[in-house]
């Protein structure tokens, strides 16, 4: 994998001294996120204490799904599913909607639930179990990770309310039963002939609050600048890619920018990246904070929820959800 010294277009941020309970670390890891959330908006993170083990587990599992034959992975797919869980097939999803599918595939994971959790009886928007393979420990794999990155995202959210001015604890009854996703990628060998325009991931920005995004050691993602030009975000070992979503954008009144990137998947090899989609809660009223507004920047958008935000982008991205033509 690469080294940190390859990857300087992007900030590194250490989460070392707000996990460690540091004296004054929420405050230095705040100002950190801050100058990367209004700059670029991303940054690799380290120092977040998940084992390279747990992320290996992760890996291993993915690759052993997506092996499965095409039929037995199809029983799993996203359209058996109303709450955004399942499989993806290559071609399956459009992240560009005006350029040809993505060359990918995918897996779903969200808040495990049990069809008789009151959540879901009660028909929360995207509330219902989870599809899993018939795998040896794969589910147990799956949820160890989700809760772990989760627990990260958590942090960082404290870190951020900090930096914006806001209470500590702002988010933390936003995010204590998120719309969370934990999605699993594979990205077959890229062929020597594609549709123009057609990318592994077309481009696209995300839809939630952050994204925590681990990567193998093949590149492919890439970043657009302020500029309209495009750099490269190679993998840093044990480094999460983060950036900030469309959803915290909106909190934020666009002083936090969520900005355009892709996956260029040019090295002839298979490509795996496990990103972590992290979306407030259902009912979670997402509207311009306090501290980003004032007579001379009054709210850019409308109140909206968790829910009614993530429907919205998922109906334009996937061509099953929206009403057929005529």
């Amino acid at each position: 994998m690469s080294d940190p010294s390859s990857a300087v277009s992007l900030p590194i941020v250490d989460l070392t001294p707000m996990r460690e309970g540091r004296p004054g670390g929420t405050a230095e890891v705040a100002a950190q996120i801050g100058h990367a959330a209004r700059g670029i908006g991303f940054f690799y993170l380290v120092g977040h204490g998940i084992a390279p083990e747990v992320t290996k587990g992760v890996f291993d599992a993915a690759a052993t799904f997506f092996a499965l034959p095409p039929a037995e992975k199809d029983l799993l797919s996203i359209k058996r599913s109303a709450h955004n869980r399942g499989y993806v097939a290559v071609l399956g999803e459009s992240l560009d909607p005006s350029k040809p599918a993505d060359l990918k595939e995918g897996f779903n994971i969200g808040l495990d639930l049990a069809a008789d959790d009151p959540r879901v009886l009660a028909g929360e928007p995207f509330r219902g179990p989870n599809l899993w393979p018939g795998l040896p420990g794969w589910r147990e794999t799956m949820l160890g990770y989700y809760d772990a990155v989760w627990r990260t995202g958590l942090l960082l959210h404290r870190a951020i309310a900090v930096d914006l001015g806001m209470p500590e604890t702002f988010f933390d009854d936003k995010f204590d039963q998120p719309l969370a996703t934990l999605r699993l990628l594979h990205y077959p060998p890229q062929p020597a002939s594609t549709a123009p325009g057609q990318l592994g991931a077309g481009e696209h920005t995300d839809y939630g609050n952050l994204t925590l995004l681990l990567t193998d050691e093949v590149g492919g993602l890439e970043v657009r600048r302020r500029d309209g030009g495009w750099i490269a975000a190679p993998s840093i070992e044990g480094a999460f890619v983060c950036n900030i979503g469309d959803c915290l954008m909106r909190w934020t009144n666009d002083v936090y920018v969520s900005t355009p990137h892709r996956v260029v998947n040019a090295e002839g090899r298979e490509r795996y990246s496990v990103p972590f989609f992290l979306d407030p809660n259902p009912d979670a009223a997402v509207v311009c904070l306090p501290t980003c507004t004032d007579s001379e920047h009054p709210p850019l958008y409308a109140p909206t929820t968790g829910a009614a935000y993530l429907k919205e982008r998922l109906d334009a991205t996937y061509a099953f959800r929206r009403p057929a033509a005529g």
